[in-house]
């Protein structure tokens, strides 16, 4: 239970951060603390309390008593993906910056045409 909850605290601190902050910085830092939420979040779903590895070879073991691998083998590849989505996103914000000089996302929306 304290796992879902935390979860959903990740989450919501990252949506915060995400609706109300103008430093570009900041807003891919909220969108990688909500990624981390999500990935919590999944864990947690797949956990069985006093489960095993589903390793089928331990006699007398049935299939409710283990962990389902499939979350974690989504989480796995959701972090590599994640970490992919940020580092592209702070190159972005390294070329927005040289170009406008301010990483103020209200200040970039007045420069366009």
């Amino acid at each position: 239970m304290i796992y879902y909850a935390t979860s959903i605290l990740l989450i919501l601190i990252g949506m915060y951060a995400v609706l109300v902050k103008k430093n570009l910085i900041k807003i891919v830092i909220g969108l990688s603390i909500v990624d981390n939420g999500i990935h919590l979040l999944l864990i947690a779903i797949g956990y069985v309390k006093d489960g095993t590895a589903p390793i089928f070879s331990k006699p007398g073991l049935q299939a409710s008593q283990m962990v389902d691998p499939v979350p974690q083998a989504l989480v796995l590849t959701a972090i590599v993906i994640g970490l992919a989505v940020t580092a592209v996103a702070l190159s972005l914000i390294i070329r927005l910056y040289d170009h406008h000089k301010t990483l103020n996302i209200n200040k970039i929306r007045k420069l366009k045409w």
